[in-house]
């Protein structure tokens, strides 16, 4: 392209250009939205309407104005979309779990092999029947065949995706069945496609073309899965060495996309597939920020993907379907695609033992068509396979499958809760989403190999989902050089994904930080036996406390035990208090429950202040009526216990603060109570009366025989030195038991305050 010769007029009609594809395809993509259909139906009818098949004809002047014939325009408007179309794919490559076809195992493989094979077979019939009216400038029959074949068979990912998610259905089983098997139709898509321009280019050039094309994509894909996933995995740890960097993650997302597509282009292979590609790498990395990537998903949203299915639909031509052949063909297509696919992926559904309605949704919700068919259709137009005809039929019957699968897969679907095993994991699912800490994200244990932090690899192994990857890094060298031995850590938390890295003793704090900026959900810290009198708990874990981004895990194991590893926990006693310190205290314990089937009690300490009476403790339930008297109410996992003075006498001569505290303190109980029984556990409430919080802790343990303590706690900076509250200061300096402290940044720190500002930023 000659950038001389870009006239002032050209720009002008390319801006207008984009700017009315992009209102009309916006407009219509929410109302297709709006009426439970997928957005890319609007965009193409969008494309549809401002085409020869509407302006065109309403108002010829303006539509020649709006689309000139001459080339310069033509390739300007074609290289912003083809742009446009490379990013769209780095977003759908991002939502591609590779893994979740391995994971759905048996039933993922058949759904996925059948919906393929049945209507691949039904179209390349297909295609060999179709008049040769619908062939191209360039006729093959074969490559017009498999290329009618791909727009039968292949399933649309963003599409079913959308139709699935608009029904909230994307984590139960059929969904995340036909995600895997959408996945397998992508990928298929766009083999399918390598194919046929392998095909005709070697046709044109040398028979040698094809095996080079082919086997140009098989070395880049295995290329990019190795060499560029670790560069990738590079760029990405760097972009966010110093806390999260979305405009640095999202330049390299974009590299990535153009320059697989570069690369894609120059084997033979049409260069979209290199954004896919890129987005399959860039989602495989752990040290990606998801809002870089939801950031170029809401760019595509709101611009690329609207923009480039428009563009699709200028080049649909409804006379093209007068009646004839070509209508007749388009008919006949349309019902063979629809009953081919619904047939082919119910058929893997049964052989894969599902249930007659779970294979009657996966044979519906993968008619969705749209994305793959536009590729493939605009595909065979460019390489002269496909006759403008063949691209209009192509382009309608992905319209017209998706507009009739929402409503069909809302029948199917209407009332149905799915099995008890389907429903266990969907609420154990929607318990993580809602945790304060325990969720699905990777944990860092920095380790010196001391039994404190052994331990608390044991806790974090048995609190944490086993999908939760870790990383262990150990700290230092001993008088001989040698890194600590983590080989035990390790043993712990199998089978999870382990990875081991040495930091050495100098710059450790440094060291743990930058580590933990990488996307950790959670830090395991062993406390020192002897912290000595400057340092709450060591002098790494003090600094940690002050400057961590991220929740900490604290533990300091029981001083009788000499075992290399505790023996399993029998009870435990955790404080309630109400706070998300607390909370976040409760996920842990529940879970050590739940995974060691330890005894859970569940304690609230009511403080009363001096000459107030006599102190008891007894067993309540939180919903009884016989209600202890008591003072002021105290988080017990944080901050100075509060003496209040008594309050305005009420009926009954008990202080109105009392009366209010009791009253707080049965809803926090409850709470907790309700938390245990979500996770599965049945705890026993305690409710301790006393002056101050620490020793009641401390005194329940006793009584309660508890091997375990576990407290929540909001670090504050006092004087710059980390302050945890009374409260857990004195029970990890009184308690024979061991102590887990679940400690959540305080959000005023500078580092927490950078945290904020970058999210605000994306």
């Amino acid at each position: 392209m000659d950038l001389t010769s870009l006239t002032n007029h050209s720009l002008v009609v390319l801006w207008v250009e984009l700017a009315s594809l992009l209102i009309v395809a916006r407009l219509l993509g929410s109302l297709a939205a709006r009426i439970g259909q997928p957005s890319v139906v609007g965009e193409l009818v969008a494309g549809l309407l401002l085409g020869p098949s509407v302006l065109g004809q309403l108002w010829p002047t303006g539509f020649h104005w709006f689309l000139p014939a001459g080339r310069l325009q033509g390739s300007l408007l074609l290289t912003v979309t083809a742009l446009a179309l490379v990013l769209v794919l780095v977003v759908i490559g991002a939502d591609t779990d590779l893994g979740l076809i391995a994971s759905l195992g048996r039933a993922a493989g058949l759904v996925s092999v059948l919906s393929l094979a049945v209507p691949f077979a039904v179209g390349f019939a297909g295609g060999e029947l179709l008049p040769a009216s619908l062939l191209g400038s360039h006729p093959n029959r074969g490559v017009f065949a498999l290329l009618v074949a791909g727009c039968v068979c292949v399933s649309s990912l963003p599409v079913v995706a959308k139709v699935i998610s608009g029904l909230g259905a994307v984590r139960r089983n059929f969904g995340q069945l036909a995600l895997a098997a959408g996945t397998a139709n992508d990928i298929f898509g766009f083999l399918v496609v390598a194919l046929a321009t392998g095909l005709v280019g070697a046709a044109a050039a040398s028979s040698s073309q094809l095996p080079l094309a082919l086997g140009g994509l098989a070395v880049l894909v295995i290329l990019a899965f190795t060499v560029g996933q670790r560069v990738v995995d590079a760029l990405l740890r760097q972009a966010r060495r110093q806390g999260p960097n979305v405009v640095a993650s999202l330049a390299v997302c974009l590299i990535a996309a153009l320059v697989m597509a570069a690369a894609t282009q120059a084997v033979g292979v049409e260069g979209a597939l290199g954004g896919f590609l890129a987005g399959v790498v860039l989602a495989r990395s752990r040290f990606g920020q998801g809002d870089a990537l939801q950031l170029l998903t809401r760019l595509s949203n709101a611009f690329l993907a609207p923009l480039y299915f428009a563009t699709a639909g200028l080049r649909v031509h409804l006379s093209q379907l007068s009646p004839g052949p070509v209508l007749i063909s388009f008919v006949a297509l349309t019902l063979a695609a629809a009953l081919s696919k619904f047939l082919g992926a119910a058929l893997g559904g049964r052989a894969a033992r599902l249930g007659w309605r779970e294979s009657a949704a996966l044979g519906i919700g993968l008619n969705g068509r749209g994305a793959l068919q536009v590729i493939i259709a605009t595909a065979g137009l460019s390489i002269g396979v496909f006759s403008p005809a063949a691209y209009t039929v192509m382009i309608l019957l992905s319209i017209v499958t998706s507009v009739a699968t929402p409503p069909l897969l809302r029948l199917v679907v209407k009332d149905w809760a799915g099995s008890h095993e389907e429903r266990q994991r969907l609420d154990k699912e929607d318990q993580l989403d809602r945790n304060v800490i325990v969720r699905n994200q990777r944990m860092l244990l920095p380790s010196r190999g001391s039994p404190n932090s052994l331990t608390a690899a044991e806790v974090m192994d048995c609190a944490w989902p086993e999908e939760s990857g870790v990383t262990i890094l150990s700290i230092g060298e001993d008088e001989h050089g040698n890194a600590p031995d983590t080989t035990v850590a390790s043993h712990v938390f199998e089978p999870r994904r382990v990875e081991r890295r040495h930091i050495s003793s100098e710059h450790v704090l440094d060291s743990i930080l930058a580590e933990a900026k990488l996307g950790y959900g959670v830090i395991g810290l062993g406390a020192a036996e002897h912290p000595g009198p400057d340092h709450l708990l060591s002098s790494v874990v003090d600094d940690l406390l002050a400057a961590s981004p991220i929740p900490l895990l604290v533990v300091r194991r029981a001083r009788q035990p000499d075992q290399i590893l505790p023996p399993a926990f029998s009870r435990a006693l955790v404080a309630v208090t109400g706070t998300a310190a607390a909370r976040a205290g409760q996920e842990v314990a529940y879970n050590i429950s739940r995974h060691l089937g330890t005894a859970i009690s569940v304690a609230h300490v009511v403080t009363r202040p001096p000459g107030a009476g006599p102190l008891e403790a007894r067993d309540v339930a939180p919903t009884g009526d016989d209600s202890p008297p008591g003072g002021e109410s105290v988080p017990t996992g944080e901050g100075h216990p509060v003496r209040g003075e008594p309050g305005p006498a009420v009926p009954g001569g008990e202080p109105l603060a009392a009366r209010s505290a009791i009253g707080t303190g049965e809803g926090v109980l409850r709470e907790a109570e309700s938390l245990a029984r979500e996770l599965g556990v049945e705890p026993q409430v305690l409710v301790r009366h006393g002056q101050s919080a620490g020793p009641e802790i401390v005194t329940a343990a006793q009584e309660a025989q508890a091997d375990l303590v576990v407290m929540g706690a909001t670090v504050r900076l006092v004087e710059g030195r980390p302050f945890l509250g009374h409260t857990v200061e004195h029970v990890l300096a009184h308690t024979d038991a061991t102590v887990v402290v679940v400690v959540l940044p305080d959000p005023t720190t500078p580092a927490m305050t950078a945290e904020r500002a970058a999210a605000a930023a994306s």
